[in-house]
């Protein structure tokens, strides 16, 4: 989240957009307004330039208003810009004091200043800064306030011992001490206390017991800085006892914050102790008993100190009680046993600068709790240290029993218990009563850190004597009525710091002048450089008079076209020439100032200045819209390299990756070929004998007799890529020759062929054999003709089978 709000205020600035750190409000580049008075309220940075003569023939008033550099830049004098700035005027700025640089009679100073008035311009805002420094020794005011349900008899002993103690402790941290008591039960109807008569008068739950009848709340004793008189009118205190196990706690606590005549609190430092072993009603629970007003928040102790509208009331509730507690400057300690500290511990989250302890099972670690929680580690880590010490030494016991005796000594270590975080430690400044159309925000200076846009300010670990320091920051989102106040105050500290607000929101030209000589010799009122004509009158200067033909003539000028609308109806016609609207510009308005192409719905994308439909790019920046930054420092990548990687172009600032490559910087390939496939065409002609430079890309090639696990195969041999070791080294890839398995198309394909080849040969064979045999045959047949002896020369048997018949007819002649 954090990356994409600092994105989001750069496009913001690159389109000429800045944002108010306090409110979030988004300001805009200052915008042409007709009066002085519009402009100073449009925007924050937008000036109004009074000078006579100011505007050129034909430009509008509202040109007059624009920021103060372009102003300046266009020839208007200082001294005759209106520009209201914030101003800050301390009222009551007393400076600092502790108890101990006390002189004369003067009070301890805590919070500097005390009283400002802030003159604040719609819009800008204004910083000043509060400093805080806890006083040492100032007054505290403790007002205890116990459970006396039937439960807590075993802590009464102890609580009734505890007046000498607790004033003993606190006067080790301040030089004034004042101690009360009050305590609450429940509300007396049913089911919370049982309504018959004798429980009533006695609600223990033995006879052998005595108990006081129930209440919701006593104010036993108002604050006094007489520990005799605390333990006195405690001591005469008993035991009561209700129903349920909740307890009428808000009640009093309530009652307790609200009776501050009652009670006695002084304007000091307000300590509210509450002790108790059980749960506590809240706004709600009084229905059960038949009450349904809703707590007032008013006091109601009769001459007896005694809450009588407990039945009449419903219980307040936690927000309710957080804030009358807040309003009143009281600081609450729950001091409860263990099996309820869950409980309270998420109230206290709840209720502002409280603290939760937990009591040992009869409270004897009480003065140890407010101890703690009001002195922290001034004097207690002194104690703890050397009683640490003396335990590694052995003196457990011992120990021990001396730490019982001794108020702030009690150690949790020991005793098993836990202490609340000290309440003077951590210091909130709150502000209060703050009228609407102001914003506030806190940059806290906390020692060695410091917290930014708080809407309080906030530091921790505070010690006493310690000086912070909180930097407040006023924006007003509107102009206010008259004067408005707030009050910034820290919270337990009855000391405050009065803020009065009031608007700039008009200009003092101090220029009026009824028919001055400037308006065409008095036919106009001037006012802030600008005149406001007559009737009749017409002009920047009042100088033309809007009357018979000349009138016409002034209009005509002012069409494009013998048909066309005055100033193409974007426009006023003033002394034969046009006044264009907003975003209009042109001799008859024609040009649209606002119809320029817009790039993250921003005209020109912010990067450039529309003029009649086109965009006039700023410098750094191009394209049609504006939106391509001229700049490439976001299409290289953060570690340094190539733009965009080598794998894609840089286009208005940003990587448009070629096909098969993603990523910011295109440093992604998605369908990239491995190092063996890479390095495949490589092998193939090196093992063909051919030159591979170009296929190799200049890697060296060795054929090996071994190679790793991790090795590429391509059909009879196995390779391997091995990335340069150095920087500026090339590529090696070893290779190692194998004889392949035959594949089952070849061993089919061998014994086909061979059963056929085997075939042809016998059959060649079996010719052949027949071919010799027959030659022999037949020399032998020619042998034997030419031995035989039986023919016609020799054999008398032989007769010739020609017959020779003479033709008697046949004479030869």
């Amino acid at each position: 989240m954090k990356w994409a709000c600092l994105l989001a205020g750069f496009l913001l600035q690159s389109a000429g957009v800045r944002q108010n750190q306090v409110t979030g409000a988004v300001w805009k580049p200052c915008e042409s307004r007709s009066s002085c008075e519009e402009c100073i309220k449009s925007q924050p940075d937008c000036a109004w330039c009074k000078q006579l003569n100011f505007t050129k023939a034909g430009e509008s008033d509202s040109s007059r208003c624009d920021s103060e550099e372009s102003l300046r830049q266009r020839g208007c004098a200082i001294s005759q810009i209106q520009n209201p700035k914030n101003f800050l005027h301390l009222d009551k700025n007393r400076e600092l004091k502790q108890g101990v640089e006390i002189r004369g009679g003067e009070e301890v100073v805590q919070l500097q200043p005390q009283g400002l008035t802030l003159n604040l311009r719609p819009g800008a805002p204004q910083s000043f800064k509060v400093r805080f420094r806890r006083a040492e020794g100032y007054p505290i005011d403790l007002y205890y306030l116990m459970d006396l349900s039937y439960s807590m008899k075993d802590d009464l002993e102890n609580i009734k011992k505890l007046g000498q103690e607790i004033l003993t402790a606190l006067s080790k941290v301040t030089r004034s001490v004042k101690i009360g008591f009050g305590s609450f039960v429940d509300k007396t109807v049913l089911p919370y206390v049982s309504t018959v008569k004798s429980k009533l008068l006695n609600p223990c739950p033995t006879r052998l017991d005595t108990c006081q009848p129930p209440f919701s709340f006593r104010n036993v004793l108002s604050l006094t800085e007489s520990a005799a008189l605390f333990e006195k009118r405690v001591s005469e205190q008993s035991i009561s006892g209700n129903l349920d196990s909740p307890e009428a706690g808000f009640d009093a606590m309530m009652q307790a914050a609200v009776c501050q005549r009652e009670i006695g609190w002084r304007n000091v430092t307000r300590l509210l102790v509450y002790t108790s072993d059980d749960t506590f009603h809240t706004a709600g629970d009084g229905r059960l008993g038949g009450i349904y007003f809703p707590n007032d928040g008013h006091c109601h102790l009769n001459e007896g100190g005694v809450y009588d509208r407990s039945t009449y009331y419903d219980y307040p509730s936690v927000g309710q009680l957080a804030q009358v507690l807040s309003a009143n400057n009281i600081q609450s300690i729950f001091a409860v046993t263990e099996k309820i500290y869950p409980t309270y511990q998420e109230l206290s989250r709840l209720i502002p600068k409280s603290a939760v302890g937990v009591l040992t099972s009869d409270s004897s670690n009480v003065v140890q709790l407010i101890c703690d929680t009001e002195r922290g580690s001034r004097v207690c880590v002194r104690e703890r240290e050397s009683e640490r010490e003396r335990v590694r030494g052995g003196e457990h016991a011992a120990v021990h029993a001396q730490c019982l005796m001794t108020p702030c000594c009690l150690s949790p270590p020991l005793l098993g218990i836990s202490t609340p975080q000290n309440l003077s430690s951590t210091i909130y400044l709150d502000p209060l009563q703050l009228p609407a159309g102001l914003s506030i925000s806190f940059d806290s200076h906390c020692g060695n850190h410091t917290v930014h846009g708080q809407r309080r300010g906030e530091c921790t670990g505070v010690k006493i004597g310690q000086e912070i320091i909180f930097t407040v920051t006023v924006t007003s989102t509107e102009c206010l009525t008259g004067s408005q106040h707030f009050t910034i105050k820290p919270q337990g500290i009855n000391e405050e710091l009065q803020v009065t607000v009031t608007t700039a929101c008009n200009c003092d030209c101090r220029d009026e002048d009824p028919s001055s000589q400037h308006c065409s010799h008095g036919n106009g009122t001037l006012h802030c450089g600008v005149c406001s004509c007559s009737k009749g009158r017409q002009g920047r200067l009042c100088e033309c008079q809007l009357s018979g033909d000349d009138a016409s003539d002034l209009q005509q000028s002012c069409r494009a076209g013998n048909h066309s609308a005055l100033c193409s109806g974007h426009g006023r016609c003033e002394c034969g020439a046009c006044l264009c609207d907003k975003n209009r510009g042109g001799a008859h308005c024609e040009c649209d100032h606002s119809a320029c192409p817009r790039h993250n719905n921003t005209l020109c994308g912010g990067n450039g200045k529309c003029s009649c439909g086109q965009c006039l790019c700023s410098q750094g920046f191009t394209g049609e819209a504006c939106e391509c930054s001229a700049a490439n420092t976001s299409c290289v990548p953060e570690a340094g390299g190539e733009l965009c990687s080598g794998n894609g172009s840089c286009v208005c600032n940003r990587c448009h990756c070629r096909e098969g490559y993603i990523g910011r910087h295109c440093q992604t390939c998605i369908n990239c070929k491995t190092d063996c496939q890479s390095y495949e065409s490589c092998l193939l002609c090196e093992l063909g004998g051919g030159h591979c430079e170009s296929e190799c890309k200049g890697a060296l090639r060795r054929e090996v007799q071994k190679l790793p696990d991790d090795t590429c195969i391509l059909d009879n041999v196995i390779f391997s890529v091995i990335p340069p070791k150095e920087e500026g080294s090339a590529v090696l890839i070893e290779y190692m020759r194998r004889m392949s398995p035959p594949s089952t198309l070849t061993i089919v394909g061998g014994s086909v062929s061979g059963v056929v080849f085997i075939g042809l040969l016998l059959i060649m064979l079996y010719r052949i054999i027949v071919f010799f045999y027959d030659r022999q045959e037949y020399r032998r047949f020619e042998k034997a003709r030419k031995c035989e002896k039986w023919n016609k020369d020799d054999n008398p048997l032989f007769i010739n089978a020609t017959t020779t018949v003479m033709n008697p007819n046949f004479e030869e002649s």
